[in-house]
């Protein structure tokens, strides 16, 4: 099966499709740039789905829907935000559709044309903002703390599965608060929370920072990200916190009484993950034998397979020993299909990065042991099987912090620091480039001059990053700290 994939090495972007297909995560749909998420690609959103939702709730979130279409003039409202979408949405201009008196199949009915067209939402700040201004009076509404799992449309041009399609899923977070130092705490706790997902839950280290004004997202004072990076150097902005001030506010005229009863206008965040979180688990930890899922994030867990085919003995073996791991909370799956070889069942689960792979045989039941193959490191032992419960739900949490490790071992060799253009040049354009750290003048100038001469871009300024006096790798002017550049997805 692993034949089937395309080596690393050899094309990094065909690797990618290949995992995504073999590995059973998703195929290109009938609609141009969409995406179906089968059911196995699926299975690990929903891990990642429940695992945020629970934090969201955790930290005083609930969740709510709101329409998938939004009248054009709201987008007119806030002008910076409708600017940054223009290009990407999609309209809705009629309502009906007839048959075509001339033969011609089903048209658009000329006569149902809308009032006013809607736009299918990119994203759900303008419609909120809207809804909001009902919901919002007196300080005592505040804070308002809502989130909402959809799916959003952005036309995209050029798209990959996962990374980037015209239609996707997300969630959306967007808060109303009564001061800004209230809305930048809620903007920062929700970047904490990001990078505690990405990297407790995916294994996936990330760097956390804010991004420059031409990076923004449009409408937002600020903006935080954090920031992973991928086997071939790239880097991958995994989630967005946003500072709105009270731009959406003002747009929407959202005012609510304060203590003293005067009138103010709310402040506000917004703030998402989407699919796109799958590519970076793909791109982060698989190999060219296929999908590696880490276990936190992973459907099934453990996978039994009896050797060579299934038996009564092999069979109450196995269910005895799945009743013990569901136990302990391990999700776990008997491969008891007798039309399938065990080589070919062992290419399969480990295609579909399945963490630890159990092979239940006869001789080795007979000696008290039974095989022990992990994905991660394609190590097998025979393990006894008195304890065997406890070996696996710790081996479950070393492959876990080994998959985290490993990636950041290989982040911290593919981050270098230049002091000079020359240096810059010669790194972005080397192999797997990694990320750049350098100094920044502060500049959109000399900002959008390295992207024009490079493809690179400022990804963060690192919410930690020390004062440290330097030069501008392009105007030569003072600069106060460094910031991180990478090409990105």
């Amino acid at each position: 099966m692993a034949k089937a994939i395309t080596p690393r090495s050899e094309d990094y972007s065909q690797w990618y499709l290949d995992i995504v297909k073999r590995a059973q995560l998703a195929d290109n749909s009938a609609v141009r740039g969409c995406m179906v998420i089968k059911p196995y690609g699926f299975g690990i959103w929903e891990r990642m789905q429940r695992q945020l939702d629970d934090m969201f709730k955790e930290t005083g979130h609930v969740n709510a829907y709101f329409p998938l279409f939004i009248p054009k003039s709201f987008l007119s409202k806030e002008a910076e935000h409708v600017d940054g979408f223009a290009k990407e949405c999609a309209v809705v201009t009629h309502h009906r559709l007839m048959n075509d008196p001339n033969g011609g199949g089903v048209v658009v009915d000329p006569s149902a044309k809308l009032e006013e067209e809607l736009i299918v939402r990119p994203t759900s700040e303008t419609i909120i903002w809207n809804t909001y201004r009902d919901w919002i009076n007196s300080y005592r509404d505040l804070p308002l703390l809502v989130n909402q799992w959809a799916n959003v449309v952005r036309w995209e041009l050029r798209t990959r599965l996962f990374l980037r399609t015209a239609e996707f899923l997300w969630q959306e977070g967007h808060t109303a608060h009564a001061t800004a130092e209230e809305a930048v705490e809620e903007t920062l706790r929700m970047q904490d929370v990001y990078a505690k997902f990405a990297e407790e839950y995916m294994a996936m280290p990330v760097v956390k920072g804010f991004k420059t004004a031409n990076e923004r997202f449009a409408g937002a004072v600020d903006t935080y990200t954090i920031e992973a990076l991928m086997q071939d150097g790239k880097a991958l902005q995994a989630g967005t916190s946003h500072f709105l001030g009270q731009n959406f506010a003002k747009a929407f005229d959202v005012k609510f009484s304060n203590k003293e009863n005067r009138e103010e206008y709310v402040w506000a965040t917004s703030w998402g993950v989407s699919t796109r979180l799958m590519g970076g688990l793909i791109m982060t930890h698989s190999d060219d034998e296929g999908l590696i899922v880490p276990p936190k994030l992973a459907p099934i867990q453990v996978v039994i397979i009896p050797i060579p085919k299934p038996k009564e003995a092999l069979d109450a073996k196995a269910k005895e020993l799945m009743d013990a791991l569901k136990a302990r909370g391990v999700r776990v799956s008997y491969d008891n299909d007798d039309q399938k070889r065990p080589g070919f069942k062992f290419a399969e689960n480990e295609l579909k990065g399945i963490p630890v792979r159990l092979g239940l045989g006869q001789r080795d039941l007979d000696k008290g042991v039974i095989e022990v193959a992990r994905r991660d490191t394609k190590e097998k032992s025979s393990v006894p099987m008195e304890g065997i419960v406890d070996h696996i739900v710790n081996l479950l949490d070393e492959i876990q912090d080994n998959l985290f490790q490993r990636a950041l071992k290989f982040r911290e060799e593919k981050t270098t620091r230049v002091d000079t253009f020359e240096e810059f040049q010669k790194v972005i354009e080397g192999d797997k480039p990694g990320f750049i750290s350098a100094h920044w003048d502060g500049t959109s100038e000399s900002e959008l001059k390295i992207k024009e001469l490079t493809k690179a871009t400022i990804r963060c300024i690192p919410n930690d990053a020390p004062e440290e006096d330097g030069v501008d790798l392009i105007s030569g002017q003072p600069s106060k700290r460094r910031v991180l550049f990478a090409k990105a997805y």
